[in-house]
Parts: C-alpha cells; sequence; structure tokens
C-alpha cells in the first residue's frame, strides 16, 4: 500500500478536525459519522433530544462536495414523499419520474422511528442496493451515497420500531449519552461565540479526495489473525456459552461490517492496518443492533450491548 499522504488525507484530517470544532463533546460521533462515510456504509444515531444529532450531520454535509437531503420523518409520510413519484406531464402526454430526496449524496432521516413501516421498506431499497424501484422503473442512486438516521429512544407514541432487517443494513449504531458539567460548560461557550462571531468558517472535501480516501481504506491490511477474531466473534453469539442470552445472532453482514469498520478506523488513526483495539472499539456499536435476545436475557435486563461486552472479555484476540 502506498503510504504517501493524498489530498484524501489531508482531507479527511480536516473534516476531522472541522467536526470536532463544531462538536464538543462527541469524539465517538465524530469517530462513528467518519468510518460511515470511509467505509461506504450508513449511521444509526440514537440520544435524547438535544444533543446535537442533527447538527452532526448538518455540518458533515456542509464540508463535504455533494448533495445533501434532510427527510423529516411523521407518521404520515409516504414513501413517495421519499422516493418520488411519477408525475404526469400533459405536454408530453406521458409522466416523468420525479425523484425525491434520497437521491442525494448524504441523506439526513431524522427521527426515522417516526416513518411508518411503507416508508422504511421503501428505505431499505436505497440502502441496501443504492437504487430505487418505481413501477417497473429501477433508478441508480448517486454515488457516494450516505444514509445518517436519527431516532430518539425516549418518546413511543407514534413511532414504529425498526425491523431487525433494516437495523442490519446500518453499519454502526451509535448511542449518545447526556455530556457532563465540563462538557455541558463548553457546549456553552462554543454556541454563545458562534451567536457572535456569526456562521463558522467553511471546508470543502471534493468527491475526488473522497473516493481516493476510501481506495485507501479498502486497501487496510487486515492480519489473517485480526480476520479469525473478527469471525470468532461474531461466531460466540451463535453458539457456546454466551449464545444462550442471543434469540437471533449476528448474521455475516456484521463479520463484513466490522472488517470495514476496523479498516476505517485504522485509516483514521494514520495506519496502513487494523488492530485489535480497532475491532474492540467499534464491537458494540457494529454488533449490537444486529442480534436479538432471549426472552430469559430480556427479562433478566440483559442488553444486546451487555452481551458485547461479556463476548469481548471472552474471546482473546490472537
Amino acid at each position: 500500500m502506498d503510504t504517501r499522504p493524498t489530498p484524501g488525507d489531508r482531507g479527511v484530517a480536516a473534516l476531522s478536525a472541522h467536526l470536532a470544532a463544531g462538536l464538543v463533546g462527541h469524539e465517538r460521533l465524530i469517530e462513528s459519522l467518519l468510518v460511515a462515510l470511509l467505509a461506504d456504509g450508513h449511521l444509526l444515531i440514537e440520544g435524547a433530544p438535544g444533543l446535537a444529532k442533527t447538527r452532526a450531520v448538518k455540518w458533515l454535509a456542509d464540508a463535504v462536495d455533494g448533495s445533501f437531503a434532510r427527510i423529516q420523518c411523521t407518521p404520515d409520510l409516504m414513501p413517495s414523499d421519499v422516493t418520488g413519484t411519477p408525475v404526469y406531464k400533459p405536454q408530453d402526454g406521458a409522466f416523468e419520474f420525479v425523484r425525491g430526496p434520497v437521491f442525494n449524496n448524504l441523506v439526513l432521516v431524522d427521527e426515522i422511528n417516526r416513518a411508518p413501516p411503507k416508508v422504511q421498506s421503501a428505505l431499505l431499497e436505497a440502502m441496501a442496493e443504492h437504487q430505487v424501484t418505481a413501477g417497473v422503473e429501477t433508478y441508480r442512486l448517486p454515488e457516494p451515497f450516505l444514509v445518517v438516521a436519527t431516532q430518539n429512544p425516549i418518546e413511543h407514541d407514534g413511532t414504529f420500531p425498526l425491523p431487525e432487517a433494516q437495523l442490519d443494513r446500518f453499519l454502526l449504531h451509535t448511542v449518545l449519552e447526556l455530556p457532563g458539567i465540563e462538557t455541558e460548560r463548553r457546549i456553552l461557550e462554543l454556541v454563545e461565540a458562534e451567536t457572535q462571531a456569526g456562521v463558522a468558517p467553511t471546508l470543502s472535501l471534493s468527491l475526488e479526495a473522497l473516493n481516493a480516501a476510501r481506495a485507501k481504506v479498502r486497501a487496510i491490511h487486515l492480519a489473517p489473525e485480526l480476520r479469525d477474531y473478527i469471525v470468532r466473534l461474531v461466531m460466540a453469539t451463535r453458539e457456546g456459552p454466551l449464545s444462550e442470552d442471543v434469540e437471533h445472532a449476528v448474521s455475516p453482514r456484521g463479520t463484513l461490517a466490522m472488517a470495514a469498520a476496523a479498516r476505517a478506523r485504522a485509516f483514521l488513526h494514520g495506519r496502513d492496518y487494523a488492530l485489535p483495539e480497532d475491532v474492540d472499539e467499534l464491537a458494540g456499536d457494529a454488533l449490537a443492533h444486529r442480534m436479538v435476545l432471549s426472552w430469559r436475557a430480556v427479562a433478566d435486563g440483559r442488553k444486546p450491548r451487555d452481551v458485547v461486552r461479556d463476548i469481548l472479555t471472552a474471546v482473546e484476540p490472537l
């Protein structure tokens, strides 16, 4: 692998610094956004209102070339509001497909669990196949294509839980916690400074530089021992003592997601090879949302991330 710095390397480093300047106390969220962007995956962000979920995606959109759209989900949203719809043109006597907001490079799906099942099914095809089918026609989505969805865990009225098939299409599921007192002070200072100084300076990462960085990520070395470690982590959800808590185990898509995410994290840390620490840091976000616990584990108060932590303790890296 060519280790010489490229415009993509410098651009991603500048993008990381740009996000850090506008997202106080969200180092983990920033890394998740960049990993998803570099690994050609999708990201689900879960957190209480006011934790800068939407702000994070808008800062990312402002700093990367390409088109951006926001879909605000509501219970009465229709699939055509997302994908588009054929519109009759009387002057031509024919129907013309008018593309919806999903036809953009970066799509923010805000409060995705408020979207009804039909809309979630339409998003499923877009996320999995990078295409939209309307009638008998299929339309390709632009490349790169990244969906960042948010959901609020404390509101349940008028929400529709995401089906496991759609959760599995997200490369990572990042859960945000409320900030501590020092971080809260820094947030207040940042917002007051932005109010007085106006809009923060913008950054522009070209799609060419992004594609170059993605190519380097795909070339990151995964040692055979590390590949074996990833496989053993996933297999621990299917067999062995810890699998007794798991009703539906992680599928092979989870193995592929772990490998892709580990490569992207290694790139962000300036390495041309991935390490067990890359896998360990991302395992909770990459695997927990892909498993369903048994009724007994749920009754005992267990959560998928608890199982992942136990697996990381039980499975030796090498």
